[in-house]
C-alpha cells in the first residue's frame, strides 16, 4: 500500500518516475478527474531529461482545450514498473485514473483522518 496525505483538502501521494539515468519521487496531487496518466511541471520534466514525443489536445478545469507537450517515462510503485504517458503543464503535478488502472489501484481517501492510500488490487 502507497500512503499519502490529505493537506487543505488536497490529496497528494509520492510516485517514482525515471527516464534514461534519472529518477525523481516527486508528490503529485491525486486527481481523479485526469484520466491521464501523470503531468508533471516543465522543471521536473527537464531534470528527468524527458524527450517530448508530442503534443496532446487537454480540457482543463475550465473547459478549456490547450495543447500540451507530451513524453514517455517509467513509472515504479511498490516494485512494479510501467511505462507511462506524461503530461508537461506549469498546473501542479497530477497522477490521474490511467496511472492507477496501469498499476491496478484503488484509491481511498479518508476526509475525517486526513489520509490517502493506494492499495493494489489482485
Amino acid at each position: 500500500m502507497v500512503s499519502g496525505a490529505l493537506i487543505e483538502n488536497v490529496p497528494w501521494v509520492q510516485i517514482i518516475l525515471g527516464y534514461g539515468q534519472a529518477v525523481q519521487s516527486p508528490f503529485v496531487v491525486l486527481d481523479t478527474g485526469f484520466s491521464g496518466d501523470i503531468q508533471v511541471t516543465p522543471k521536473i520534466a527537464k531534470e528527468l531529461g524527458l524527450q517530448i514525443t508530442g503534443v496532446t489536445p487537454a480540457r482543463i478545469a475550465n473547459g478549456q482545450v490547450v495543447q500540451i507537450p507530451t513524453a514517455l517515462a517509467v513509472a515504479a510503485m511498490e516494485g512494479h514498473r510501467a511505462v507511462i504517458d506524461v503530461l508537461i503543464s506549469e498546473s501542479m503535478p497530477l497522477a490521474g485514473i490511467s496511472f492507477l488502472t496501469k498499476f491496478s489501484y484503488k484509491a481511498m481517501v479518508d476526509c475525517k483522518n486526513q489520509l490517502v492510500a493506494l492499495e493494489r488490487m489482485p
